[in-house]
């Protein structure tokens, strides 16, 4: 017969080692030497008696047998009448490979999901700011039965096959030792108690549909793929759980006049032949209404005019962004006769490069021909 190793040997420590270091070094010879990791030849058996001695140094009374006597202390129905059913060593390979139990991380608080709602602005709503009102499609505590799922008149019951705690216990024995398998009560699904007659209205759930209106302000400057988070207005938490947040998500129309880019409002203003060559004033409509902008003499097509500080207001901080015009000088494509005779004057009177040679009072009456 093989002579059994020390217990202290198999697991590194010394005779007086604290429970702390008992426990410390058998966690790390479990993990390395457990059959689920370690397939080499021998590791099985090794890992049956790191188990053991950890069986006895972790009792403080089986400890103090195992002092005095040995292993023939262990041997004796003193020993023996120690074991109980407890998890012994196999709850620290639990707790250090899994972290615990399923259902006590669900009995936990546990914030509510999310929300996310999607609202469309025009595009002076965007750049303006507005007060809107939303509809947000979420869970509130049952009305009938004020979340508890049951029946009003009656209340959930502890359940029978848990007692209330949520896990049921099982004792397995295997070839390693003794298991102890910790799960989740499957009558009560871990919650510890069970509704004999569910609230007819949210069918023993606890909660129903109803949608929340809220009145938000939109600020200044917001565009198409921004978003504004409303804390603590999404879906209801369970276990007592704070609610999700709200995020509202906005899509802004086109205008039929301005595009947009960033913070900045861009205008396309088209203009004849003789407007450029001989400049001009007119109006243009801005955000703040209309206002006069002169043209120059000579003015090319996609001439950019900036106007400051006449754009979109920054939605973070003070200021507001530019309105950049940007000129379009048109071929006219439809002339009477009078149109066409001063155009063919126009071009006799100018150079091959587009220089006037004498067109002194010759480009006026164009302007009048084509106004």
């Amino acid at each position: 017969m093989a002579t059994k190793l020390d217990y202290y040997d198999l697991l590194g420590v010394p005779r007086n080692a604290s429970p702390e270091e008992i426990k410390k070094a058998f966690r790390r010879l479990a993990m390395k030497h457990h059959p689920d990791r370690n397939r080499e030849p021998g590791a099985e058996e090794r890992f049956k008696e790191i188990n053991e001695a950890y069986e006895v140094l972790a009792d403080p009374q089986k400890r103090s047998v195992y002092d005095r006597f040995g292993h023939a202390g262990m041997e004796s129905p003193f020993a023996r009448g120690f074991d109980g059913f407890d998890l012994g060593g196999f709850g620290d390979i639990f707790d250090a490979f899994f972290g615990g139990t399923a259902s006590r991380r669900r009995r936990q608080p546990q914030r509510g999901p999310d929300l996310r709602l999607e609202l469309t602005l025009t595009f002076e709503e965007a750049v303006f700011g507005c007060e809107k009102e939303i509809e947000v499609p979420r869970h509130e505590p049952c009305s009938v039965c004020k979340g508890l799922g049951a029946a009003p008149g009656s209340e959930p019951e502890k359940c029978s096959a848990c007692g209330g705690s949520g896990e049921v216990r099982r004792v397995q024995r295997s070839i390693f030792g003794q298991f102890i398998n910790v799960a989740t009560c499957d009558r009560c699904g871990g919650e510890g108690r069970v509704i004999t007659h569910p609230c007819r209205h949210c069918r023993g759930s606890g909660r129903e549909k109803k949608p929340r209106k809220l009145q938000i302000r939109v600020p200044a400057g917001v565009d198409s793929g921004s978003q504004m988070r409303l804390t603590g207005e999404g879906e209801m938490g369970s276990y007592g759980g704070a609610r999700g947040n709200l995020y509202v998500a906005f899509s802004v129309l086109d205008h039929p006049l301005f595009e947009r880019d960033g913070d900045s409002v861009i205008y396309s203003l088209n203009i004849n032949v003789a407007q450029a060559a001989l400049g001009d004033e007119v109006q243009i409509p801005t955000l703040n209404g209309e206002r006069p902008l002169k043209i120059p003499a000579g003015t090319q097509s996609d001439h950019l005019f900036v106007l400051r500080k006449q754009g979109v207001p920054h939605v973070r901080g003070d200021g507001r962004g530019d309105m950049i015009v940007r000129v379009r000088v048109v071929t006219p494509t439809h002339l009477n006769e009078e149109q066409k005779r001063l155009l063919t004057q126009l071009k006799d009177s100018l150079g091959e490069d587009g220089s006037a040679k004498d067109g002194r009072g010759l480009i006026g009456k164009i302007k009048n021909g084509l106004g």
